[in-house]
């Protein structure tokens, strides 16, 4: 094997590649998307794919992503060995899926490992997911792949039952786990909280909670954590868990595909590593959300139902309204604000009865409330302060300020009100219209930022009346924002007198 030095080059996208002289790929026999093994002095490898260039790197150079350098612990001018390689076999079981073969255990397992060991390219993943997506899975595959995923990341175990709540997303201002984990973790059941960042949406479980705490831990951080205060709220993607699907969720986003099987591949295996015994899952349903009927939301439920009994987990599925926003923020510091404001007593009651509905349903599963009470007891454990104690034990916990009040909460200093331009009700909010103009102005990335909403549907409104405001944290980010309102409409305002018969 012939040495080469290191050139660093400053790309993100395609992180995967290694470029190299169209003389030197001669030389090693390779074509563009050939892999080859690269290897530093110290024997540490990785793979990559193969570009080729005439003049960003010379014959005796290969070009590699900081990602890759640092993967080798090599720094420019070093030299590594290179070497070509053949594909994985499960490059042939993508191409097997792609035609419509059940796959077996071991070709499913060998796939997932592949995608951890990335020894699979972006585009192979995303072959893949297009499978998955077009062609379906049967029962057992799925099974297989939830518990490959799972088995090639961290497993967390906990000495006592683990309660778990997860929402299938796609609604606006989802920070209902920041009110369930501190009520089911208050009543003394288990409920170690792993949640996302915002992909495509203003703000994700971990990024409102980061604004009241760090939400990055490592695992023995979060068991230590969960086991003194029955909860936690913490990022799931700093606990290498289930790590295959922290790479298919990087194909899924640009292709704006949630195949069904990944999906409930994405969730279980995730509980599956945390030690999850018992789960509710939300499942959003209405216009704008993800399910849009209340028939599919069943027939989806069901399956993660049927699922979780093969993966002895117990799995009961809220259907709950998800046609506009949850509650009134939208955006981190806005959502954080909210929820605090709901543990101190004087949230917005849909954001109360959606959050005691849900973590009374893991209060039955739980044996702290009898069947049919379960609401009526969070409702209990919210109203009486214990819900509050508990999330401001699991922010110290965290590394945040223990006695945060909502009022403390610091949100964007550029704000804008959008009036109502007639007398009327609101009709319609559009989910994704309020999702696009929070994300305009900066968030989530730009904590304080987002949307509130003044008026949803069905409530009454006076012309020049708020109907949302607009907060950023610069004020070019809160002109784009603006800008977006009147082409999107977010809110539909309209009179109730539709017609008179007969005509005057």
């Amino acid at each position: 094997m012939r040495s080469y030095a290191v050139r660093m080059l400053d790309l993100s996208a395609g992180s995967r590649i290694a470029v190299l002289n169209a003389k030197t790929a001669d030389s090693l026999g390779v074509v563009p998307w050939d892999r080859i093994r690269i290897k530093n002095g110290r024997q540490r490898a990785t793979a990559a794919l193969v570009e080729i260039t005439k003049s960003l790197v010379s014959e005796n150079q290969i070009g590699l992503p900081r990602l890759v350098a640092q993967e080798l612990s090599i720094a420019e001018g070093e030299s590594v060995s290179v070497e070509p390689i053949p594909p994985p076999v499960s490059v042939k079981h993508v191409h097997e899926k792609m035609r419509g073969k059940k796959l077996g255990r071991e070709e499913i397992y060998a796939i997932v490992r592949d995608v951890v060991d990335k020894n699979l390219s972006e585009l192979e993943m995303a072959a893949f997911v297009m499978a998955e997506h077009y062609k379906g899975m049967e029962q057992d595959e799925l099974l297989w792949l939830i518990q490959a995923i799972a088995d090639t990341g961290t497993r967390i175990d906990f000495d006592k039952p683990v309660y778990d709540k997860h929402s299938i997303g796609g609604v606006p201002g989802n920070k209902v786990s920041l009110i369930i984990v501190p009520i089911v973790a208050a009543s003394g059941l288990l409920i170690p909280k792993t949640s996302s960042r915002a992909i495509t949406s203003a703000s994700g479980t971990a990024d409102t909670m980061s604004v009241l705490a760090p939400v990055e831990f490592s695992a023995q951080e979060l068991h230590k954590i969960a086991s003194k205060l029955n909860g936690a709220i913490v990022w799931g993607g700093g606990l290498n868990l289930a790590p295959a699907d922290d790479a298919f969720i990087t194909v899924e986003y640009p292709l704006q595909l949630d195949p069904e099987p990944q999906m409930i591949a994405s969730i279980l295996a995730k509980k599956l590593a945390v030690g999850t015994d018992f789960l509710v899952l939300d499942i959003p349903t209405g216009e704008g959300a993800k399910i849009p009927t209340s028939e599919e939301a069943r027939r989806l439920g069901n399956r993660f139902i049927e699922t979780g009994i093969k993966l002895n987990m117990r799995i009961r599925c809220g259907v709950t309204y998800g046609g506009q926003p949850i509650g009134r923020a939208v955006g981190p510091a806005l959502e954080a604000k909210e929820a605090m404001q709901t543990l101190e007593g004087a949230g917005p009651q849909s954001l109360v009865e959606k959050s005691t509905a849900l973590a009374g349903m893991l209060l039955e599963m739980g044996g702290k409330a009898p069947k049919g009470n379960g609401q009526e007891t969070a409702r209990e454990i919210l109203q009486s302060g214990m819900a509050l104690k508990k999330m401001l034990e699991i922010i110290e916990a965290q590394g945040g300020n223990p006695h945060i009040r909502s009022e403390e909460i610091v949100v964007g200093s550029f704000k804008h009100s959008v009036t109502a331009p007639v007398d009327g009700y609101v009709t319609h909010v559009s989910n994704a219209a309020i999702n696009e103009i929070a994300r305009a102005t900066g968030a989530p990335v730009e904590k304080g930022s987002g949307v509130v909403l003044h008026l949803k549907r069905g409530e009454k409104v006076s012309k020049g009346e708020p109907i949302l405001d607009i907060y950023a944290e610069r004020q070019s980010k809160l002109e784009q924002a603006y800008s977006l309102v009147a082409k999107l409409q977010p809110v539909t305002i309209e009179g109730m007198l539709l017609e008179e018969i007969p005509e005057y």
